[in-house]
């Protein structure tokens, strides 16, 4: 399965909030954090960008979206270890 990576000009573009904002969300567990691509470089996996509006495009609730943001993670974990979580 191939995987876009997107990095932090096109999540503020796609989610259309500033890059504090986005980063304020990661804290508060309502987005998902970046992964390291580089020595100096962090990028999201695109499908991830576009659950969370679907999301929020939806209505959901902060709780469910903090829900999603935590399957998002652990669906990280399971790619990386071969499906075991």
């Amino acid at each position: 399965m191939a995987t876009k990576m997107v990095r932090v000009k096109t999540v503020i573009s796609s989610r259309g909030l500033s890059k504090s904002k986005i980063y304020a969300d990661i804290k508060k567990g309502l987005f998902p954090p970046p992964v390291a691509n580089g020595p100096r470089a962090k990028a999201w996996a695109e499908h991830e960008v576009d659950s969370i509006n679907r999301a929020y495009l939806a209505g959901k609730s902060e709780t469910e979206i903090r829900s999603l943001v935590a399957n998002l993670i652990d669906a990280r974990t399971a790619l990386v270890s071969g499906g075991q979580p």
